[in-house]
């Protein structure tokens, strides 16, 4: 990153690189569709690009990079407020990335989708940051703007809401 904001063209493109999928990958779990998730990646690399000037040496890439992907998700979600449409069943609609293997068990990811939006944005930012995409609290923290302690909260109360929401899914399998 130091070197993009010297000058360095080519280290955009190594950023680009690692990043991108990472990127993706937890904006479409955000958001819920890999379309938007795809707009929202280039507008975050686009607001890296603009924001250069204010990366401050020194400071880790990834946690500052998923904070700009975070608010370009929150500012989508503001200017598109919409009801998602359901299918016939009354469900929300499965959307798998075209390039990723189908998953082992639609049901239960779409269970685990359902319980994740129950949760409140504190809730869930960290859990999505947390399980599916590696990062440690002390990342989540730098990301969000939080202390490590109120992210370790969060993600604990999350995780028991979540354990909450889908023993029904847990029962009806030990059966």
């Amino acid at each position: 990153m130091e070197r993009f904001c010297q000058g360095d063209a080519p280290a955009f493109d190594a950023l680009f690189q690692r990043y991108a999928r990472p990127i993706q990958g937890y904006l479409a779990r955000l958001t819920g569709s890999p379309a938007t998730a795809e707009d929202l990646a280039q507008l975050t690399f686009l607001s890296l690009v603009r924001a250069r000037g204010r990366y401050q040496e020194g400071a880790r890439v990834r946690p500052w990079l998923y904070a700009i992907a975070t608010n370009a998700a929150r500012d989508h979600a503001r200017r598109h407020r919409r009801p998602e449409d359901l299918t016939p069943e009354g469900e929300l609609p499965l959307t798998a990335v075209a390039d990723t293997p189908e998953p082992r068990d639609a049901g239960l990811e779409r269970a685990v989708q359902r319980a994740l939006a129950q949760l409140p944005e504190g809730q869930r930012l960290p859990i999505l940051m947390h399980r599916f995409e590696g990062m440690g609290f002390a990342e989540i923290a730098e990301s969000l703007g939080l202390t490590e302690s109120a992210v370790k909260v969060r993600a604990h109360r999350g995780y028991a809401r979540l354990r909450e929401l889908l023993a029904p899914l847990h029962q009806e399998t030990a059966e």
